[in-house]
């Protein structure tokens, strides 16, 4: 994606990709001199979840994935006039300790770039059309309906 300007926050970086993630790409999309305060939220593959031992993921995106990404960063830039944003999510297959989603906002404020933050990784949680198939130890699967 292109970075955009105007009246609405820069997005420097919302894509989807198959190999691994870069927290350093994504807060260097976001850099500025304008930028007082960076936050970061990085999703990890975990070796549990909910008292069953995780053995892998695979992260599987719809077609529209990208284009809604896209939508949803673009749409909460727009909130947010003087942030900048940058996300990254992986599909495929993903081992425990793996990068699955990475996000960055970049404010002249703290505050600012801690409440854009939470929106923007609660908005690709629930909105873009990414689904996790679950491997567990046991060999048992099962499909989680949202990115993580």
């Amino acid at each position: 994606m292109t970075a955009t300007d105007g009246a609405a926050g820069v997005v420097r970086l919302a894509e989807i990709r198959t190999e691994p993630l870069s927290v350093g790409e994504v807060m260097a999309a976001v850099a500025g001199d304008d930028v007082g305060g960076t936050v970061v939220f990085v999703g990890t593959v975990r070796d549990e979840d909910h008292g069953r031992p995780v053995d892998r993921l695979d992260y599987s995106a719809h077609p529209t994935a990208v284009s809604e990404l896209e939508r949803v960063v673009s749409e909460v830039a727009a909130t947010a006039p003087s942030a900048t944003l940058g996300a990254l999510h992986r599909v495929g297959e993903l081992q425990v300790g793996d990068l699955a989603v990475v996000v960055a906002v970049g404010c002249p404020h703290r505050g600012e770039a801690f409440d854009v933050g939470r929106v923007l990784i609660d908005r690709i949680k629930a909105e873009v059309p990414l689904w996790k198939r679950q491997w567990f130890r046991d060999g048992e699967h099962e499909w989680v309906g949202a990115c993580d």
